[in-house]
């Protein structure tokens, strides 16, 4: 089966490196991105969340950021990405040239065939500027995966998605084999309508399954840093010693996501990532709901036990001045040699979240206009 998708990959004419790759501008180690949840503040609405989307999106192709990708939730409050691609359909009629991508599509919640329509659709919409990352875990609670996929047996599709990622790649490429049940099928926007592009296929992971798969297959891929720093270091080791040359790409390429979030004074930093912290503390202890104002949080009684889920979730968390979050973020990539930083500022309003991504582009002298 990996032999299969290896070859689907290479003899598709796959994008290379180059659609894959960026470029660090300014003084910052690596290319910098941005991973939006498009959160939902208490007292907003999803309106304004995916409004502020925009605008996030349009602030980091001025500044010089190389990508802008939405991640798929279900069934949670304080986001509003519960359909990636419509999220990006329209953030592609509001930009240029930025890369727009998932981050990802949990590809157990759905058909393959659906989800080669939805990015050849979008590939067709913004040819050229499209990536498909693609994770296996389902992106909400137990119950509301069920409800997606309309079956409990949700270790099933964790455990088939290898296979999955090879019926997905068959229908991106318009290749099944003469005699398989999907050779008259075809994905339109596609192949069948004469030569056309292809988003790149990225592994999203925050364990070791999808770092290996990611390897063998010669893929690029994302690790959850910004909810999985422990396992980090591991899954980019495990990626990198695992990797074969593809037709996609011919080394390793590794995209951590951070979360971070500069202010003009370390303590507005903090409480702008204290906000984000309590609405963690209820997502884990089943109480979810709109992400709460930074006063909410700050008089807010954390008990022993959540005080120390604070603690530890917050020395994750690249926050303070930007000279802080830039040094932050420096050290980081060096520790893990991440190729790519795709930054995420979980914070309750969208104007923190677009100063901070406009704070971060000044520490490293990021154009405040690309051509």
């Amino acid at each position: 089966m990996v032999d299969a998708i290896r070859g689907d990959a290479n003899s598709s004419g796959a994008k290379s490196g180059d659609a894959i790759r960026g470029t660090a501008l300014g003084t910052a180690p690596v290319p910098l991105s941005v991973l939006d949840l498009v959160t939902v503040g208490s007292g907003s609405t999803a309106t304004g969340a995916l409004r502020t989307s925009v605008e996030i999106a349009q602030l980091a192709e001025r500044r010089g950021y190389h990508r802008h990708w939405v991640a798929e939730h279900h069934s949670m409050p304080g986001v509003a990405s519960s359909s990636p691609a419509v999220i990006l359909s329209h953030l592609a009629a509001h930009t240029e040239r930025i890369r727009l991508g998932s981050g990802g599509v949990m590809l157990p919640n759905h058909a393959a065939l659906v989800i080669a329509e939805q990015f050849g659709t979008l590939e067709a919409l913004a040819p050229g500027r499209v990536d498909l990352g693609l994770g296996r875990a389902p992106g909400t609670d137990g119950a509301t995966a069920a409800a997606l996929r309309r079956s409990d047996r949700l270790n099933e599709g964790a455990d088939d998605f290898p296979q999955q990622l090879a019926e997905l790649t068959r229908f991106l490429d318009d290749d099944f084999p003469d005699g398989h049940p999907y050779s008259r099928i075809h994905a339109v926007p596609g192949p069948v309508q004469g030569p056309v592009g292809r988003p790149p296929i990225w592994l999203l992971g925050s364990s070791g399954f999808s770092a290996r798969l990611a390897g063998v297959l010669g893929l690029p891929f994302a690790f959850a840093h910004h909810f999985s720093a422990q396992n980090t270091v591991p899954a980019l080791d495990l990626y990198r010693q695992s990797f074969r040359p593809s037709g996609t790409l011919d080394a390793p390429y590794a995209v951590i996501g951070v979360s971070a979030l500069a202010a003009e004074k370390e303590s507005e930093a903090h409480r702008q990532v204290l906000s984000g912290a309590l609405s963690m503390v209820r997502l884990r202890t089943g109480r979810p709901g709109l992400v709460p104002t930074p006063e909410e949080a700050e008089a807010y009684e954390f008990s022993p036990v959540e005080r120390e889920f604070v603690d530890g979730w917050l020395t994750n968390i690249v926050y303070g001045t930007p000279d802080a979050v830039r040094s932050g973020l420096d050290d980081l990539q060096k520790r893990t040699g991440a190729d790519e930083l795709m930054i995420t500022a979980n914070a309750h309003g969208g104007e923190a979240r677009l100063r901070s991504y406009d704070l971060i582009a000044d520490a490293y002298g990021l154009p405040a206009t690309t051509a």
